[in-house]
């Protein structure tokens, strides 16, 4: 675990209906189980699934003008409050602006994105230059990581 610094689960993408609700892009599988998001500044009492998104309704929120003032809010809550990993496991935030290196400790740049396009997740790695480059977060590509630095194998040839 790298710090107890906020992790985003969601973002609000717009206000639903006039009472309030808003739209939601859901980052994990299990919104629901978190009572108070931003540090307790919002309270869900609902969510659903709607069309391509979640629908929350929060405590602090009253009409759709305050629902519009929310778009772009990223919904966070500490590190400390995810649920534990098993074996061999990782939440994407931890790998988030790890520094990537050669096995010979290199610099090659920084984690600054992961993807998943169906066949297992791709980080996106910065170099110091600003070229980025994609790799298949898989043992033969990146043998380890830590809290502090990701290792990158200069020989793997992606298939």
């Amino acid at each position: 675990m790298r710090s107890n610094a906020p992790v985003t689960l969601a973002v609000v993408i717009g206000a639903h209906g006039i009472t309030g609700e808003v739209r939601l892009k859901v980052f994990t599988d299990d919104l629901a189980r978190y009572k108070s998001f931003n540090g307790g500044a919002l309270t869900p009492k609902s969510l659903r699934d709607g069309t391509n998104c979640a629908i929350a309704r929060f405590a602090e929120i009253g009409d759709r003008n305050a629902a519009e003032a929310l778009r772009g809010t990223e919904l966070t809550v500490p590190r400390s409050s995810l649920p534990p990993l098993e074996e061999g496991e990782y939440y994407h935030a931890d790998l988030l602006g790890l520094t990537v290196v050669t096995p010979a400790g290199e610099l090659v740049g920084r984690v600054v994105k992961i993807e998943n396009f169906g066949a297992g997740d791709v980080i996106e790695v910065e170099r110091p230059g600003g070229a980025r480059f994609m790799v298949p977060l898989r043992v033969e590509a990146v043998p380890e990581w830590d809290d502090v630095r990701l290792i990158l194998n200069p020989d793997f040839d992606a298939p």
